[in-house]
């Protein structure tokens, strides 16, 4: 029977708890699928702007966030960026809950010895423009644009196909909204330039990305309400950018490959 997969390190970012929206199961799946020295929470975890209006908490949340713990208790390294959706939480800055760090930001070192700055990134809203791009689409707007794409997802299921984000595949439609995303890249890469990084892991605008951007790596680990994304790091130091959905169904075809030996 295939194990978990082993990395150096796992980043996740905009899980969005709280929301109909959050892909919770998938992630639960990917994290008990996965092992790792490092796993960083890098913001909007918990949206908390949501809850204020309205509690919506299954417990696959609950089981989520003690999964979280039970990985910093058996010596995994748990550091809790919070984002501008979990703000409340940087006000615990510089503690440890049930083994969890939680920092504004944080510097990792990739078995290439390459140095990473690691923030959400809702920093650089101010450099890029003076809101974000979903406030300029407006939150009406993309909360009608998130409901279409949940009848869209139920309707998909009914007919045995797997998850796809109808809301990211229009997203990309508004030229705003690529503009932003390009704003945004070129704001980041700089930051790590002027602050001597290697590259910066980041999160904040839900679009997965990874490239080389001048001197300096872009890292964006996306999201877990519209694309299911995470930056991981092999042993080697190799970084790579993963959706759990193809890998699920690459590891499902192995364990069909390989099935369990039984002795009679």
């Amino acid at each position: 029977m295939l194990g978990p997969v082993k990395y150096r390190s796992i980043f996740i970012s905009d899980v969005h708890l709280g929301t109909v929206d959050s892909q919770v199961n998938l992630l639960l799946d990917f994290l008990e699928s996965t092992e790792c020295e490092s796993l960083y929470l890098v913001g909007d975890i918990i949206d908390m702007r949501k809850l204020k209006d309205a509690v919506y908490w299954p417990k696959e949340n609950s089981e989520l966030i003690n999964l979280v713990f039970r990985k910093a208790k058996r010596g995994t390294r748990v550091v809790y960026i919070p984002g501008n959706h979990d703000a409340a939480l940087r006000g615990y800055v510089g503690n440890h809950v049930n083994g969890v760090e939680l920092k504004d930001e944080d510097v990792h070192v990739t078995a290439q010895g390459q140095r990473l700055l690691v923030i959400h990134g809702d920093c650089l809203d101010e450099v890029v423009s003076n809101m974000d791009w979903l406030e300029r689409l407006g939150d009406n707007l993309y909360a009608m644009l998130m409901v279409m794409s949940r009848y869209y997802l139920y309707i998909r299921r009914l007919f045995g196909y797997s998850y796809w984000s109808f809301a990211a595949f229009i997203k990309y439609k508004f030229k705003e909204a690529v503009k932003y995303i390009e704003r945004f890249e070129s704001a980041a890469a700089r930051l790590s330039l002027e602050r001597g990084f290697d590259g910066i892991v980041c999160g904040h605008i839900h679009h997965p990305n990874k490239r080389d951007h001048g001197e300096v790596q872009y890292l964006n680990t996306g999201d877990w309400v519209e694309h299911c994304t995470a930056l991981v790091e092999d042993e080697t130091g190799q970084l790579f950018l993963i959706n759990w959905l193809e890998m699920k169904a690459m590891l499902e075809r192995e364990k069909e490959s390989f099935p369990d030996q039984r002795v009679a």
